[in-house]
């Protein structure tokens, strides 16, 4: 306290000079970063290669500095090269000039097509840049300017280091740099000038030295020779004599039926633009000197025929419209919209009718109600069609989103059993001698998760990507939908099989929508074979039946079948007696309580004297009864019930939640042997008397251990015995033996309800949302644009190309095999989809410009061919034999036909093309009339180089170099400038 009460006069600060200050923080930190990086001292490598700088690897690392406030980005650029080349890096040689110094004169790597700006303007093979690190921040004033520049001296100084050292100054966009290098007793200043507008005396050769020759102000006389490298690329655009060849898809012909081809199910392919915007021609005179040519403002030398060096580049054009690729992406578009069918197709015609529509919503209902109209009469699809009249009548054929013409195509090409005379039999499943099914191509399903290439459920993907393009768009697609729907439920009411689906169970490697349908085929055959039963009418013998009885597998995959007889009897569907169209056998009913089926649980041959054997299929074998001696009888069996996988998975989900207690366990077992419970049953029918020893011999003949025994005669007898297994008290076995009652399995209560599950399936389709039908039916969409990509790819044979696919494939397997895929991903597939058709495209244009199909010699045609492949694949390709080449000729002969197009179109001539040419006579003759082969070069790059001593005639020769570009726009000249630090 005594401190503070002290007079203030007291207190003086003292002013520390030492501190440093930001600048010198910043050097500080420009040199941590140099010493970190291990950029300290001389480093030389072996002479650069010729295209090194495009053919290899280019690497880099970022830092970051501060100024004050203000944040830098520090990067490093380095062409990697082998450590042998960096042995001598710590060696300290005095006499030897910096590498990049050495670079500035290098000749192998002028004009990289494929570099950084600062590569090509001075040839480094080493660099660091200094920039504003956020790209809106730009450093613009002189005295900034020059305030990094001597930072970046002093850094260089105090930790002597040889690599170029650039700052970025002004707006990002103008890429301008200036920079130093420092080495022992020599500097080199890069500098540079950027300008708009091109001060006349610049714009050729002889202007461009006098800025040289005055820039380095060498005092030397004669000055020493300049090498002169130049480059004049032309931009070649007009591409009017050559028509793009894709062809738009004939949409009228597809309503005609005339087109046999983009018919509804194949895609169309091809980018609707040229797919190659403009063509590049870098004439190049690579090693010059002044004093050979000239080129000034009244004469030039510089003819690009004449140039040594041709090299061609393509410019693609941006996003080019390709057919596969809309249709996918349009098609994918479905999948986020949230309307329903009925709000897509509008239900103004449902309210108006009131009444009279209410039918279709309770047509079931309406079944179960008195009516003055007999019964038979009264069925889903009969309300259901009439109401579509209604519709149709109400709203007019001409306001449907989709023309009957239109539809019937596409229904027919769905559905070509409809246009058979025969009756719908099923016949036209698809039929499994199909050469492709073996092939790659065709079992890309499994991967993607779609449906065989020539399934109804891929026809129909298609047929929908076509109508969401073509016909209407999201109503169409709708509209085809609401047709799809009353075409199952007809099929189904009618007992028409499907056409286009494997016969069996749901494939689990498909789609769910295919494993719906394949379902609901399960469900008509099922339905087909009972009624053609009941039709029948016949008892126990069913002669050349095709039915498959008694093939299920048991619980534990246990069931033998009689592998030496192998006969084949009609299904238990085809038993059925009754007439009623929804029969459910059930247990109590009298008929079974006629046949005995009250008499002993354990089915004991007393009990079972008066019970007559059912349900036979035939004789296994020489197996007989142990108890009676009666030969043993295979009986007619329930198949089991085919599943999809969402109801497996529901069906999993009800087990688990059963928990693990005993209870639980219990009750899973139950429901897991109704299978079980019913081939019981059906045995016992057939084989009255029998024991469960019997069963088990058939059933799961491992469960039943014969041993060779002596018995009390002293004879080897066999002997017999359930395994240890069965012998648990209470397992679900025994139990199920003893519940089980002697049915045939034409009485049973059915384990697979075809009429309910058809319903389940029909109403799982109606409520699809175009949304859901979208998801559903992408990988097949997908599936299909692969196989298009593929088909197209082996016409062209691009190598690159088919890397791509199987790596698109893969992906797709990876993303498609998951439910719900995200939309990213889905996206990320059609965008490499569409990527590799725009370079099919491209492939084709070049094609068809450079005329590889017209060559007649097989020399020069493989010569184009293989132009046109690395046109594809590389930034820039040298012409073989410049302008006198296959190719340069061709190239040459595009020119002068655009040149003179531009000709005619200047002067509104009518006169043909070849008399056009005649008049204008040979080359020679139209260079005089002022008429050139080639219009005036896009870009003028030159690059001048030299050695002198600076800034004294007793300084150390050092290189000089200075590039300039020239462009319609643009004007720059980058200099590097060397001098001698120690003699000047």
């Amino acid at each position: 306290m005594a401190a503070d009460s002290e007079p203030e006069s007291e207190v003086f600060e003292i002013t520390d000079f030492t501190t440093a200050s930001e600048w010198e923080r910043f050097i500080s930190k420009v040199e941590e970063v140099l010493n970190d990086w291990k950029l300290i001292g001389n480093s030389l490598g072996k002479p650069l290669e010729k295209g090194i700088f495009t053919s290899g690897a280019w690497e880099e690392k970022s830092d970051e500095i501060s100024f004050a406030d203000f944040k830098f980005s520090v990067t490093h650029h380095y062409l990697v090269q082998d450590s042998a080349d960096k042995e001598g890096k710590d060696e300290v040689l005095e006499d030897v000039i910096p590498q990049s110094m050495q670079d500035l004169l290098c000749m192998n790597n002028d004009f990289p097509p494929r570099a950084h700006c600062l590569v090509r303007w001075y040839g480094l093979r080493e660099f660091v840049v200094i920039a504003p690190a956020a790209n809106h921040d730009a450093v613009l004033s002189e005295s900034k300017c020059n305030l990094l520049l001597s930072s970046v001296s002093i850094a260089l100084g105090n930790t002597g280091c040889q690599v170029p050292l650039f700052v970025q100054i002004h707006h990002k966009w103008r890429r301008m740099y200036v920079g130093e290098c420092q080495g022992h007793g020599v500097r080199t200043d890069f500098e540079m000038v950027h300008l708009r507008k091109v001060p006349n005396q610049y714009t050729h050769l002889s202007g461009l030295l006098d800025i040289f020759k005055s820039k380095i102000g060498c005092p030397l006389t004669p000055l020493p020779p300049v090498s002169i490298a130049i480059r004049f690329t032309y931009v070649l655009q007009d591409w009017q004599q050559y028509f793009w060849p894709q062809q738009p898809p004939d949409i009228d012909a597809l309503v005609g039926g005339e087109v046999g081809g983009l018919e509804f199910g194949k895609l169309p392919f091809g980018a609707c633009e040229d797919p190659i915007s403009e063509l590049h021609l870098a004439t190049t005179w690579p090693h010059l000197t002044e004093g050979i040519i000239v080129d000034n403002d009244v004469y030039s030398d510089l003819d690009p025929i004449q140039a040594p060096h041709w090299s061609v580049r393509v410019r693609k054009a941006d996003n080019p419209q390709c057919l596969l690729g809309d249709f996918v992406t349009e098609f994918f578009k479905i999948c986020r919209r949230k309307e329903s069918t009925d709000e897509i197709l509008g239900r103004s015609t449902f309210e108006e009718e009131g009444r009279e529509i209410a039918d279709i919503t309770h047509a079931l209902s309406k079944l179960t109600e008195p009516a003055p109209v007999p019964i038979h009469k009264l069925s889903v699809s009969n309300m259901v069609h009439t109401a579509k009249k209604k519709i149709r009548k109400h709203r007019g054929v001409e306001e449907s989103p989709l023309n009957n013409d239109v539809l019937n195509t596409i229904l027919l090409f769905l559905f070509p059993d409809a246009a058979s005379e025969k009756p719908l039999d099923g016949s036209s499943s698809t039929d499994s001698n199909n050469p492709l099914s073996e092939s790659e191509e065709y079992n890309l399903y499994n991967q993607f998760k779609s449906a065989p290439s020539d399934s109804l459920t891929y026809k129909l993907a298609l047929c929908l990507c076509m109508i969401n393009f073509y016909h209407g768009g999201l109503k169409g697609v709708a509209h085809l939908w609401q047709e799809f729907v009353l075409e199952m439920r007809f099929r189904w009411e009618n007992n028409f099989l499907i056409p286009g689906l494997t016969s069996g169970p749901p494939d689990l490697r498909c789609c769910l929508l295919h494993q719906k349908l394949q379902m609901l085929n399960c469900c008509i055959e099922r339905k087909k074979a009972r009624d053609e039963g009941r039709k029948t009418n016949t008892s126990e013998i069913y002669p050349g039946d095709t039915g498959k009885a008694g093939d299920q597998l048991g619980p534990d995959n246990l069931k033998d079948m009689d592998k030496e007889k192998g006969e084949i009897g009609k299904s238990w569907d085809s038993w059925s007696d009754s007439e009623e169209e929804f029969f459910e056998c059930l247990s109590d009913t009298e008929e079974l309580k006629g046949n005995g089926q009250e008499s002993g649980k354990k089915g004991g041959p007393k009990e079972v004297a008066s019970l007559k054997p059912e349900g036979r299929l035939h004789q296994h074998g020489k197996l007989t009864l142990l108890h009676n001696g009666e030969p043993l009888y295979i009986p007619v069996t329930q198949e089991p019930a085919p599943m999809t996988e969402d109801l497996l998975e529901e069906q999993s989900e009800v087990l688990a939640k059963l928990g693990t207690s005993a209870e639980g366990a219990h009750l899973r077992a139950r429901m897991q042997s109704a299978c079980l419970l019913s081939d019981m049953e059906s045995f016992k029918a057939a084989n009255p008397g029998c024991f469960l020893e019997d069963f088990v011999r058939w059933y799961s003949p491992r469960d039943y251990i014969e041993e060779e025994v002596v018995d009390e005669k002293g004879n080897m007898v066999l002997k017999g015995e359930l395994s240890a297994r069965m012998k648990i008290p209470s397992n679900m076995w025994v139990e199920a033996w003893e519940t089980a009652k002697p049915i045939p399995a034409r009485r049973q209560r059915r384990l697979f309800d075809d009429t309910r599950e058809a319903e389940k399936v029909l109403h799982y389709l109606a409520v699809q949302k175009p949304a859901d039908l979208a998801r559903h039916l992408l990988p097949c969409v997908i599936h299909a644009a692969v196989l298009k990509v593929k088909e197209e790819e082996n016409l062209e044979n691009i190598s690159s190309v088919k890397k791509i696919i199987k790596q698109i494939i893969t992906h797709s397997s990876k993303v498609l095999h998951f439910p719900n895929p995200e939309d990213k991903k889905l996206e990320e597939i059609i965008h490499q989809i569409t990527n590799v058709e725009a370079i099919i495209a491209r492939a084709r244009s070049l094609k068809a410009k450079f005329g590889t199909e017209k060559c007649e010699q097989e020399e020069e045609k493989e010569d184009l061919e293989r132009f046109v492949s690395c046109l594809l694949e590389q930034p820039e390709v040298l012409v073989v034999g410049a302008g006198r080449g296959h190719a340069g000729k061709i190239i040459h002969k595009l020119f002068v036909n655009a040149q003179r197009h531009l000709i005619l179109f200047k002067a509104a001539a009518v006169a043909p093309p070849e008399e056009e040419l005649k008049r204008m006579g040979s080359p020679e003759e139209r260079r005089h009339n002022s008429v050139s082969d080639f219009p005036p070069p896009a870009g003028r790059e030159l690059i001048l180089r030299t050695t002198v001593p600076r800034p004294a005639p007793y300084s150390r020769a050092l290189p000089q170099r200075m590039y300039s570009v020239l462009t319609k726009e643009d004007f720059r000249l980058a200099g590097a400038f060397s001098s001698d630090t120690t003699f000047f």
